[in-house]
């Protein structure tokens, strides 16, 4: 009996050893060279279920070149990194709106893409509840990449590439939405945000100047409560006084749970990375910090559904916001906007600027 069993441990071992994974029930095969993902010190437990998805190196190299691929868009314009640009923490760089397929635009301000293993719910009304199903979404929106999966699908077989990529990702060569999904699920995964100066003061390896350790006491008095460390964020949804766009009458988390309590009700965003992911909130009608904090400070609209903390709207004087921001630029994460891990393939070394993105 103790020979069996250590037959089948040592068997068990060399199955995890070759970084192969036969999904129970089903036919796909996950191969490759196991990725770590790795939790930083102090962080909850991600509430994605990685196990289930397991992050190879080479479903990661699949997953960032479909991310940057036109082709996943209808007219070859618009792939994901048209609104996620990485040198803008993943978001849409200096536009309140991104432009999509046949020179439509989208109806809100794209989200910075980072830390989303630590994310339950999608879209800033959260109207999706897996990160699998998210880029069918914006797939097949008419106003963003226009296209149906059946029709990416059938473009990326004809590239002798992908084959190879696929084979080399699950076992063979067969390209189907499931399989682009799990491999775009991988590339968005690892796209950890974990190095800024703050993360490095809260190792030991820096120290805050004395701006931004005051910055630091009047964001745990003012602002912690919907941006708790180490996320800056709750996950919440909440009305912070914004009144609704007249053209677009985007109501938020109302459109998903019809609650008329929910109205104007958006996702409380993370403020890692924020001072490189203007403009601000759901329609990006904020272009600068400034523009925020006069609104927290004195232009919030206060209705029956705004936030109780914000009934009487959030008092900053100049002296709290000057700090308040040199606290804030210590969340930049520099490391994160400029690793080439995440870089367009073969643009590693091109300076963002010179990289063209609509």
């Amino acid at each position: 009996m103790k020979t069996l069993y250590s037959f089948i441990l040592c068997l068990l071992f060399l199955i995890v050893l070759s970084s192969t994974l036969v999904e129970k029930g089903g036919l796909t095969k996950v191969i490759g060279t196991i990725l770590p993902f790795v939790v930083p010190k102090g962080w909850p437990k991600p509430v994605y279920a990685i196990k289930k998805n397991p992050i190879t190196l080479e479903g990661f190299e699949l997953g960032r070149k479909l991310f940057y691929d036109g082709r996943l868009s209808k007219d070859g314009n618009y792939p994901c990194a048209s609104c996620h640009q990485q040198f803008s923490a993943f978001a849409t760089y200096d536009h309140n709106f991104s432009h999509g397929y046949n020179n439509l635009q989208t109806t809100r301000n794209a989200p910075a893409l980072f830390n989303l293993a630590w994310t339950k719910e999608f879209m800033l009304d959260g109207k999706i509840t897996s990160l699998e199903s998210l880029p069918i979404v914006h797939i097949t929106a008419t106003n963003e990449m226009g296209e149906n999966m059946d029709s990416v699908v059938n473009k990326l077989k004809k590239d002798s590439s992908y084959h190879r990529m696929f084979k080399n990702a699950y076992g063979d060569t067969a390209i189907t939405t499931p399989r682009i999904m799990k491999a775009l699920t991988q590339f968005m995964l690892m796209l950890v945000s974990s190095n800024s100066k703050y993360d490095k003061v809260m190792r030991g390896e820096d120290k805050f100047i004395l701006p931004e350790q005051l910055g630091y006491d009047i964001f745990k008095t003012k602002c912690a409560t919907c941006h708790p460390e180490p996320m800056f964020t709750d996950y919440t949804y909440r009305n912070i006084g914004m009144t609704a766009d007249q053209y677009l009458r985007d109501y938020g988390r109302m459109n998903v749970t019809g609650k008329k309590e929910d109205s104007l009700k958006f996702r409380v965003p993370s403020l890692r990375n924020i001072t490189y992911s203007a403009p601000y909130g759901h329609d990006g009608r904020f272009f600068s910090l400034m523009n925020v904090y006069e609104h927290f400070r004195s232009k919030m609209i206060v209705g029956v559904t705004t936030d109780t903390l914000l009934k009487h709207k959030l008092p900053l004087s100049n002296y709290e916001i000057g700090q308040l921001t040199a606290f804030l630029y210590t969340l930049s994460d520099t490391t994160f906007l400029r690793n080439k891990r995440f870089a367009e393939p073969g643009k590693e070394n091109v300076p963002a600027s010179y990289i063209h993105v609509h």
